[in-house]
C-alpha cells in the first residue's frame, strides 16, 4: 500500500461521517492532495472546514503517512475534468465523454478517448469518438494508467458537457482550502 492509499484509508471515514466524499487523494514529494466533493456539489466553505476539522488533525496524528514534516495540504475540489479510479467513480459518468492513458498498447494505442459505454469490477467499454461502425473497445482496469472525464465546451446539454446534475458554469477547478492561520484583520484591504 502506496501513501496515498494509507492516507485514503485514514481521511475516508471521517470525511463521509461529515456528509462528504473522498473522491482521491494524491501524494507528491511535499505535498498532500485531498479531493473532496458532496452530491450536488461543493463550495469552498465545506472545503475548509474539511481541512482544518477533519483531514488536517487526522494527518498531524499520523506524521508517518505523511511525505515530510515540512509538507503542504491542499483540500479542493476534484473539478469539472476529474480523474476516475474506482468502479463506481466510472459508474458515475457512463454516458459521458472520458479520456484514457493505458499502461500497454490496447487495440493499437495507449491513448484511447471517447463515450464511457460500460463498466463493472474489471473493465470498462469505451466507445471511441471515430470508430465509423459503433465499435467498443474493452479495457480492463488494471491496464488503466490515467482517465479523466473530459468537459465539452459549446453543448449546453448531454452528460459529456456536464457533472450529473450541475449545469457546466463553475470554474474547472475550485480554488484550495489553505490549512493555517487567517491573516489579520488589517490585511484585508478595505
Amino acid at each position: 500500500m502506496g501513501p496515498a492509499d494509507a492516507i485514503r484509508d485514514l481521511v475516508a471515514p471521517a470525511v463521509t461521517a461529515s456528509g462528504l466524499e473522498l473522491w482521491d487523494v494524491e501524494v507528491a514529494r511535499d505535498v498532500v492532495r485531498v479531493l473532496i466533493d458532496r452530491q450536488g456539489g461543493i463550495d469552498l466553505e465545506a472545503l475548509a472546514s474539511a481541512a482544518s476539522e477533519v483531514v488536517s488533525p487526522l494527518l498531524d496524528s499520523h506524521p508517518e503517512l505523511t511525505p515530510s514534516a515540512n509538507f503542504s495540504l491542499e483540500v479542493s475540489s476534484p473539478g469539472l475534468e476529474r480523474t476516475l479510479r474506482t468502479p463506481d467513480q466510472y459508474r458515475r459518468y457512463i454516458g459521458s465523454e472520458i479520456t484514457v492513458k493505458t499502461s500497454t498498447p490496447v487495440a493499437g494505442a495507449r491513448r484511447h478517448g471517447g463515450i464511457l459505454r460500460s463498466c463493472d469490477e474489471v473493465c470498462i467499454h469505451l466507445a471511441p469518438k471515430d470508430a465509423p461502425d459503433g465499435g467498443e473497445v474493452e479495457l480492463r482496469l488494471d491496464q488503466i494508467e490515467r482517465a479523466r472525464t473530459v468537459l465539452s465546451w459549446g453543448t449546453a446539454s448531454g452528460p459529456a458537457s456536464r457533472r450529473p446534475g450541475k449545469a457546466p458554469s463553475a470554474p474547472r477547478r475550485a480554488p484550495a482550502a489553505t490549512v493555517g492561520s487567517a491573516p489579520d484583520d488589517k490585511d484585508i484591504p478595505s
